[in-house]
């Protein structure tokens, strides 16, 4: 499937239902899975158990694979409701492209956890000062710039190159992509 310049993609389909992953509040992901099941939308929800230690107390937890995502299997019908679900911030897109996640992945996900092997999560690398980023989210969304800093934990500072000037403004990280 080729893509026009303007023209976005979306994977979502009226009869086929498709994986897609979903951005939920921090530590609220458990609950998201309860509303999204109590709705009769199908949802997984990757846990691994991790053991904690405390100086003399062990507690084994289960916990999110990855935090602040959980995956649901939806035909179009379905897009809306999933938003609406409290605790759902958004849906996972790709520049804004809404793309399917393939079957195979979700059931090496499945595998993954059933097996008694050790493993370690790396999310994306993290952005550096000086990449090429994009909005992905709000009224600024396709707008594109330059990393210059990244202050803090939660905010990074870009530099967008619009007629002919430069303008600096603080975005959160989770409301940005690398290009």
């Amino acid at each position: 499937m080729r893509k026009q310049p303007s023209q976005t993609i979306n994977q979502l389909d009226a009869k086929e239902a498709r994986w897609f992953a979903v951005y939920t509040n921090y530590k609220r992901e458990k609950l998201v899975e309860k509303r999204l099941t109590q709705k009769g939308i199908e949802c997984y929800l990757p846990i691994q158990k991790v053991v904690k230690q405390w100086s003399k107390k062990r507690r084994t937890m289960e916990l999110p694979l990855i935090s602040c995502y959980i995956f649901v299997k939806i035909t179009l019908k379905n897009y809306v409701p999933v938003l609406e679900t409290d605790y759902v911030l958004k849906f996972i897109k790709f520049s804004k492209d809404l793309i399917a996640i393939p079957e195979e992945e979700i059931l090496f996900l499945k595998n993954l956890l059933e097996e008694d092997i050790e493993f370690e999560v790396e999310a994306a690398p993290p952005l550096q000062k000086g990449d090429r980023v994009e909005i992905t989210t709000g009224s600024l969304a396709g707008t594109k710039g330059r990393l210059i800093e990244t202050t803090g934990k939660n905010r990074v500072l870009i530099t967008l190159e619009h007629i002919q000037h430069t303008f600096s403004l603080s975005v959160e990280k989770h409301l940005i992509q690398k290009v």
